[in-house]
């Protein structure tokens, strides 16, 4: 979505799409300000076992800004994304993103595959990808 597009989520799917009411009460519990981080927004998912898009699907359709990305991408304020890329890169973590790469991007959910192999902070996989020169893609929640 361009910043032209802020607070209007809604229009990124199909209006006959509808939302599930538990995923929508759940969200309503967590939601502060209409934000929600990243972190809650996985929460909620795995507790109602849904996909974290369609966690992610609800709350375009009620205009709830995703906060605090896990992978420091977006959703920080004022910085807006608080990534950096990584003074160096290890050899092994490397190839585990080149692997995963798919037309040239790695997709948000590979990069938290691959922190969890390597036992370190999903941020750590995107500063790699920051130093690397390679994008992340397909938010897990849809936000990009």
């Amino acid at each position: 979505m361009t910043h032209e597009d802020r607070g209007h989520y809604a229009k990124k799917h199909s209006p006959d799409r509808k939302i599930r009411p538990e995923i929508a009460e759940a969200l309503n519990k967590k939601v502060s300000d209409q934000k929600l981080t990243c972190a809650a927004a996985h929460k909620i998912a795995g507790d109602l076992n849904v996909s974290p898009a369609e966690v992610g699907f609800t709350m375009d359709a009620l205009e709830i800004r995703i906060t605090k990305c896990q992978l420091g991408l977006h959703g920080y304020y004022p910085e807006k994304r608080i990534v950096k890329p990584a003074e160096s890169v290890s050899e092994d973590l490397e190839k585990a993103i080149r692997e995963s790469l798919v037309n040239g991007k790695i997709e948000c959910a590979a990069a938290w595959d691959i922190a969890k192999k390597f036992g370190i902070a999903r941020m750590g996989v995107s500063s790699a990808c920051e130093n690397l020169k390679i994008k992340i893609s397909s938010c897990q929640l849809g936000a990009f």
